[in-house]
């Protein structure tokens, strides 16, 4: 289990504090990308692992670090600001064993139970036009009766790998500091004739507050990331639906 902290603190108590009522989580790697206190719960249990970065690294780098310490045949790439009503963990395990797919995300929804925008078909260039002005055409249709099925990709809020499967892609590319890398693994997932799972049975909350990306330094990462994905799969992919 793999989380990164940017100085968000309590948040990060409670969560771990939930993760570790869980019995399928043997370890939490907290990552602190800033510099802030030491979380109580990392010091009082050998359950939870504790890295705290000199200088800021990139979302990747930072979850491939943790990957790299994990032991658990499975490992899990979870936002901070994601909470659980119940545990989603055995359910989603079930199912990515019972599809053979080497990643599977549950459906996220809000505090007001509204669907987030969290698994998507790949983007394309008439795709990209068609969401600038305002016609989105990249969404799946499904709600929490629906089946397990298999999209193209899903956000990296809440990911969760075969952790052979992640090492045998080389984790997360390293180059993206933020944004389109959680896009790019599931590709490389599909191109290396593994499978990408969504379960909508399964559903977890998001608490983001997303007003970062009126930064102009957000907009600079997504931007760059966008061209990086572009460059390294534009015409390379599988037909996936």
């Amino acid at each position: 289990m793999s989380i990164v902290s940017h100085g968000h603190g309590g948040m990060v108590d409670s969560l771990i504090e939930k993760l570790l009522q869980y019995p399928e989580i043997d370890t939490v790697i907290l990552t602190q990308n800033i510099p802030e206190p030491e979380p109580t719960i990392s010091s009082n249990n050998p359950r939870v692992k504790l890295i705290q970065n000199k200088s800021r690294q990139g979302s990747g780098k930072n979850h491939n670090n943790a990957a790299s310490e994990a032991s658990s045949p499975f490992f899990c790439v979870l936002n901070p600001d994601v909470e659980f009503g119940s545990n989603p963990f055995s359910a989603l395990l079930s199912s990515l064993r019972k599809t053979r797919s080497s990643l599977i995300a549950p459906m996220v929804v809000n505090h007001n139970g509204i669907l987030e925008d969290s698994v998507r078909h790949f983007p394309g260039a008439v795709s990209l036009i068609k969401k600038f002005v305002g016609v989105d055409v990249g969404e799946y249709e499904f709600d929490s009766r629906s089946n397990v099925f298999s999209p193209d990709w899903v956000a990296g809020m809440f990911m969760l790998f075969d952790v052979e499967a992640f090492r045998e892609v080389g984790g997360f590319d390293e180059a993206y500091f933020l944004y389109y890398e959680d896009v790019d693994i599931c590709a490389r997932i599909w191109k290396n004739g593994m499978k990408v799972a969504f379960d909508p049975g399964v559903s977890v909350i998001h608490t983001a507050h997303r007003s970062s990306r009126r930064d102009l330094r957000f907009m600079v990462w997504h931007a760059s990331s966008m061209a990086r994905y572009f460059a390294k799969h534009w015409g390379r992919l599988p037909r996936i639906s």
